[in-house]
């Protein structure tokens, strides 16, 4: 069985909670083994996969005003194989240590980057094989090339189906498509217990203009999708950024007046007034599978919780590097499983604002709800058809691969009789016999 160490950058909680998925779907006695390096604090995601003791809390990687040169110094003192490289920073110093040490004295046998070029380059200087992680966006610059092809292959925590059309050939053919990864079965919800949880998130809560009525009093305006008399939009957002859809929000209001407007997660002040719901909850699916349209930035944890489900989808990205955000939705959008802004204003117009109609302008929204326990994972495991096309992203995806990792007891003999045969590309050999 092999030790597998995952690296999980510290912008925002994405990075955690994907090796917490992760984590989820290895059994219990290499679940035990692994390692998470990370950076955010326990206050700002708690895994409940794997134990606190199997996460080691790196320093900080922020500049200081004792470095010899700052993490990007230009030109001339920018190495072009990294993105951030202070120089004489002691933080990095003892990160970087904590990392090969740890790596050493627990005998990891594989990484996982999730993400970051400076500790995959560590990684491959240490002589470390790694795994690095791609998410979506144009990353074709040279660091992220360089950290690509220093891996032993890639994952894409996404179906093959959204890929990027830029995206290079070489870097599809070295990548093994995960699909979304699930880790937690989500509880059925009837939409009479969605109404209930509305009613009593707006308990005490005043409703804001322009409505003259409360949810409690209105709850028989609120019918199923078929015959909605009031229509209810979910606005959700994340930590990672929210201002391009907030500021989407009184269109909204103009375009549904008399909709129930939800805000899932951070809303700015001076947009609270839009919106008759601003609230946090700890599960998202009931307003995922109820709501007569979805509204949402283009976040990979927020993709993955919407993307198998018939409520109309509309994607209105945020501003990221590498245009993370807006390659999704354009993915999303070509796939036919969502309108961008300006598609879902025209529908409006043409359809008059029906759910229904709105819905049978996005095709291909008759997906069932997805396999999202781990016992449901293993059984269609079972089912796995030997003919199935390798590289190809199956729902059951990311279960093969962490299986796979404890089924060989080298990272040698994993990488050459498994993950080789589920690439494209093979490596040259330099060996002179």
């Amino acid at each position: 069985m092999m030790r597998i160490g995952y690296y999980a950058h510290h912008h925002g909680s994405g990075h955690c909670r994907q090796a917490d998925k992760l984590a989820a779907l290895l059994p219990n006695d290499a679940r035990a083994q692994l390692t998470v390096f990370t950076s955010l604090d326990i206050d700002s995601y708690r895994f409940t996969a794997i134990d606190e003791q199997q996460i080691v809390r790196l320093n900080a990687e922020d500049e200081r005003p004792d470095d010899i040169l700052a993490g990007r110094a230009g030109e001339y003192w920018q190495p072009a194989s990294l993105h951030y490289s202070p120089v004489g920073n002691g933080d990095i110093q003892k990160r970087s240590h904590q990392i090969l040490d740890t790596i050493f004295q627990r005998k990891i046998d594989l990484m996982i980057i999730d993400v970051s070029v400076e500790v995959a380059m560590l990684c491959r200087a240490a002589s470390i094989p790694y795994l690095y992680v791609r998410l979506p966006g144009i990353r074709d610059d040279a660091p992220h090339t360089g950290a690509f092809a220093g891996a032993l292959g890639l994952l894409a925590p996404y179906p093959k189906a959204l890929e990027s059309t830029q995206t290079s050939e070489w870097v599809c053919n070295k990548t093994l498509y995960l699909d979304f990864i699930y880790s937690q079965k989500a509880e059925s919800c009837t939409y009479e217990s969605f109404i209930n949880i509305l009613a009593k998130l707006s308990a005490g809560i005043e409703i804001s203009a322009p409505k003259s009525t409360s949810l409690l009093s209105s709850r028989a305006q609120l019918t199923y999708k078929s015959g909605a008399t009031r229509p209810i939009i979910t606005v959700i957002k994340g930590y990672g950024g929210h201002k391009a859809i907030d500021e989407k929000l009184p269109e909204l209001r103009s375009l549904l007046p008399n909709a129930l407007i939800i805000s899932l997660g951070p809303i700015d002040d001076d947009k609270r007034c839009y919106v008759d719901i601003s609230t946090e909850v700890d599960d998202v699916t009931p307003f995922i599978c109820h709501s007569d349209y979805l509204m949402m930035a283009c976040g990979l944890n927020a993709v993955a919780q919407a993307y198998h489900y018939d409520t109309p989808l509309i994607v209105v990205p945020d501003d990221r590097p590498h245009n993370e955000q807006a390659v999704m939705a354009e993915a999303l959008v070509a796939q036919n499983k969502a309108l961008n802004w300006q598609q879902f204003k025209t529908s409006m117009s043409i359809n008059d604002g029906q759910p229904e109609s709105i819905a049978q302008t996005i095709h291909g929204r008759s997906k069932p709800h997805p396999a999202t326990s781990v016992d449901s994972i293993e059984e269609n495991n079972s089912e796995e058809n030997d003919s199935e096309e390798t590289n190809a992203a199956t729902p059951t995806a990311a279960q093969a691969f962490k299986h796979s990792t404890t089924d060989y007891p080298t990272t040698k003999l994993w990488f050459e009789n498994w993950l080789l045969p589920r690439l494209n590309l093979t490596p040259e050999s330099t060996i002179k016999y």
